[in-house]
């Protein structure tokens, strides 16, 4: 694999990974950053746990992280979701945190509190969401995986779900990626090869309300951990590569309820109307980057422009032909940039479709 000058011993590794932990249990707390990444750190619990809501509350310097000014420096993380560890194995878990300051308010990166509460005050909807996750393997010089050092590959047709030498690169990374998510309990539905060598896409869902941005996230600290072991660099750039390379998306199919049963078009048809008044704002949120991604080429829409049609990947938003044909389903948004946040893509959906908390629940906040 790469060369790397971060050594991840695994084998050595292994043999310490069997040792007797003596009833105690490795708490890994994963948080998102100022950056858009992901950080975390491990506590020691005293025994097993069922649900996250028996954790406690833990703290970090948040000037290290982007997150608070170093005079006043704590953020404190509390648990909302858990998963089993794919890495230690046994009862030791991987623990999804917010991020909240001192005063007892969201921090300004705490994205999830406000989608969480759409998705409640919206639960009679039953939205469900499916993210399409494409990223770009880099080696520790920047450039793609596999890519000549300094040049480049043939041009894009044969990778696309490649199979074979010089197709594909780095799948073993991709495998591995697969089944940790497996273990962990995340929604992974699939993943391929994409149109750009060294580019791949992973997808999850379907999940409803803020369970896709809990498994997303969780998915992508999972990529991270499992890169690490092969030193090779994870990108979530939408556009890697300039010139005629296609750039990486996160592609958001959407369902509701209503529009899954029969008739469910006129609901499709009606969020995407509503879609197409607020285009900027969702451009706002995203993804950073992505003006250079939506060109209206490479199976892009231009990002100063709202379209929508029947399977058109080179529209804003493509109703798929099948769902065109039964009259009920989805739509994909195909707007939002690889490395767009995936609670303000849904809960800005939720709150374009169905419009924004109501008072009584803004009161409580």
């Amino acid at each position: 694999m790469a060369e790397s000058t971060t050594i991840s011993n695994t084998d050595n590794l292994v043999k310490f990974l069997k040792l007797d932990q003596k009833g105690s249990v490795m708490a890994e707390y994963i948080w998102i950053d100022g950056t858009n990444g992901v950080r975390s750190k491990t506590k020691t619990l005293s025994g097993p746990v069922k649900s996250y809501e028996e954790l406690s509350e833990w703290n970090f310097d948040g000037s290290s992280t982007g997150q608070a000014p170093g005079d006043n420096s704590d953020v404190y993380i509390r648990p909302c979701a858990i998963f089993p560890d794919p890495f230690r194995g046994g009862e030791n878990i991987l623990v999804l945190c917010e991020t909240w300051d001192p005063d007892g308010s969201p921090n300004k990166f705490n994205y999830r509190h406000e989608a969480a509460r759409l998705m409640e005050a919206n639960a009679k909807h039953q939205p469900w969401f499916g993210l399409e996750q494409e990223y770009t393997l880099l080696g520790p010089d920047g450039w793609p995986y596999g890519w000549p050092k300094g040049g480049f590959p043939g041009p894009q047709g044969p990778y696309y779900c490649g199979i074979g030498t010089g197709k594909v690169y780095c799948r073993d990374i991709v495998e591995a990626h697969y089944k940790a998510c497996l273990y962990a309990g995340i929604k992974i539905a699939g993943v391929n090869a994409e149109v750009m060598p060294a580019q791949w896409e992973f997808q999850i869902g379907p999940c409803e309300g803020i369970q896709l941005g809990d498994h997303l996230w969780m998915a992508r600290f999972l990529l991270h951990r499992v890169a690490e072991e092969f030193g090779v660099v994870i990108t979530f750039s939408p556009k890697p590569i300039p010139g005629d390379w296609n750039g990486a998306g996160l592609h958001a199919n959407v369902s509701t309820a209503e529009m899954r049963k029969d008739g469910g078009m006129k609901h499709i048809e009606a969020a995407i109307k509503k879609l197409e008044k607020r285009h900027e704002e969702h451009i706002a949120v995203y993804g950073e980057g992505n003006r250079e991604r939506l060109t209206g080429q490479h199976e892009t829409g231009n990002i100063d422009q709202f379209s929508w049609g029947v399977a058109d990947r080179g529209a804003s938003i493509r109703i798929p032909r099948q769902c065109a044909k039964d009259g009920k389903g989805y739509f994909e948004d195909r707007r939002p940039a690889s490395n767009a946040d995936p609670y303000q893509i849904t809960g800005m959906m939720v709150e374009t479709i169905f419009g924004g908390l109501p008072e009584e629940n803004l009161a409580k906040t």
